[in-house]
C-alpha cells in the first residue's frame, strides 16, 4: 500500500469537479472487460489506495459507497491510473462477483444491434437475491 505522502501526490494530481468528483472507469485487470463507470471524491480515492479495496461516492445516497458492502460483489484494486488531464480515473480490478447492480457482469449491456437497441448479457444473479 502508498504511503500517505504518495496518496497525497496522487491526489494532487487529480482535477476533481465542480461537486467534487471525478469519474472512475472500472476494468477487469486481466481481459480488459469494462465493467462499470462511477464517481470518487478524494475520501474514496484515498480509501481506495489505503486498503486496496474499491470505494466509490454515491451520488444518491451522498455517501461513501465500498463496492460490495451490500452485495458481496467487491473489487480488489490491482492497478490505479489517471488520464493526461488527471480528470478520469481507470481502475484495474478483480471484480468478485458481478459488477452491475442489475446482476450482470458488467453494466454496459445495452447495445445497438441491427439498428435497434438490445441487451446483450444476462442476468447472472437475480438482483433480489443480492439485495434482499
Amino acid at each position: 500500500m502508498p504511503e500517505e505522502s504518495e496518496i497525497s501526490a496522487v491526489l494532487a494530481a487529480l482535477r476533481f469537479n465542480a461537486d467534487g468528483l471525478v469519474p472512475a472507469i472500472a476494468q477487469q485487470h486481466d481481459t480488459g472487460e469494462v465493467l462499470m463507470m462511477a464517481w470518487m471524491n478524494a475520501e474514496a480515492v484515498a480509501e481506495t489506495l489505503r486498503t486496496g479495496r474499491v470505494c466509490y461516492w454515491s451520488r444518491s445516497r451522498a455517501q461513501l459507497w465500498r463496492k460490495g458492502e451490500s452485495s458481496g460483489q467487491h473489487q480488489t484494486l490491482r492497478d490505479f491510473r489517471w488520464d493526461c488531464d488527471g480528470d478520469t480515473l481507470l481502475l484495474l480490478v478483480e471484480q468478485h462477483g458481478v459488477a452491475c447492480h442489475t446482476g450482470r457482469r458488467n453494466c454496459f449491456f445495452n447495445a445497438l444491434r441491427n439498428g435497434r437497441p438490445a441487451v446483450i448479457a444476462e442476468i447472472e444473479i437475480d438482483p433480489k437475491t443480492l439485495y434482499g
